[in-house]
């Protein structure tokens, strides 16, 4: 139900809200975050009327209530926006019905590029294709095809990740905001269901309701092969197919995580050849 989901919402980002942020103290709290009375105050609603809409009792806040909500909370774009989708559902999207594939000339375009991983990635971050250099730097998941599981599941993505914790908190938040908040699609409801089942780590992670975008940023890794390296990304939206993402990794030019993935790209070669080799 719409109106839960929003209340869910509400509460979770209540809950993790500065008060400092508004010259509140944060001493002498039993609960972190803001009090629902204080929440109401900053966005100019009674209490009253700010508690119904935490407990699914009123399902459509104007516009402008929810960006006074939004204000109030402290959200962030990501966030607001996913605030503004509960308030408004769309109508249900339609599903793809067969399985989804990244686009060939775009996978062509991505194995020439011999200095970059790259990565495509669905709406559920379902790994649909990766470059050699992508494949050799993400070879710790093995044949676990969605990023997520293979995050929290995973033994070796807590070795991989220097900063994993960081990495957790922001793969939930990405998945949140990639699916839009359509808590009915079962794709969804069966990736989530088994997380929260296998992982206490997601299932804390998915209860705060954070929701971000992946857009750009530098990662810390430590690869099996080639030790420590630092790498900047930038996540590009697929046109051509609507929820994939292109991830794009690039290293310092001249830095020692250029030579290490330099490194990392020979022994894909080399192992490459050797493969074929073996099949002549």
């Amino acid at each position: 139900m719409t109106g839960s989901r929003l209340g869910e919402f509400l509460r979770a980002r209540r809950a993790a809200a500065d008060p400092a942020r508004h010259g509140l103290p944060a001493g002498q709290r039993r609960t972190p975050g803001l009090r629902r009375e204080e929440v109401a105050i900053l966005a100019g609603v009674s209490t009253d009327y700010y508690i119904r809409l935490e407990q699914g009792r009123d399902r459509h806040p104007s516009p402008q209530v929810v960006e006074a909500l939004a204000v109030a909370l402290g959200l962030s774009a990501d966030a607001a926006d996913h605030l503004r989708t509960l308030a408004s559902p769309a109508p249900p999207r339609r599903r793809p019905t067969r399985t989804e594939y990244a686009d060939a000339a775009l996978i062509r375009l991505m194995d020439g590029w011999h200095t970059t991983p790259a990565l495509i990635f669905d709406r559920y971050l379902n790994q649909l294709a990766a470059n050699p250099l992508g494949e050799a730097l993400f070879d710790w998941m093995g044949e676990e095809a969605n990023l997520v599981t293979a995050v929290f599941l995973r033994p070796p993505a807590r070795t991989f990740y220097r900063d994993w914790e960081v990495i957790a908190e922001n793969c939930v938040a990405a998945l949140r905001s990639s699916t839009g908040g359509d808590l009915d699609d079962p794709a969804l409801i069966a990736l989530v269901g088994e997380l929260s089942l296998k992982s206490v780590d997601f299932a804390r992670l998915w209860s705060r309701y954070d929701v971000r975008s992946k857009t750009a940023e530098t990662k810390r890794f430590h690869h099996h092969l080639v030790g420590d390296i630092e790498l900047s990304y930038q996540s590009l939206s697929v046109n051509s197919s609507p929820g994939q993402q292109l991830v794009v990794y690039q290293a310092e030019p001249g830095s020692p995580s250029a030579d290490a993935l330099a490194m990392l790209g020979s022994h894909r070669l080399g192992t490459a050849r050797a493969v074929q080799h073996k099949h002549v």
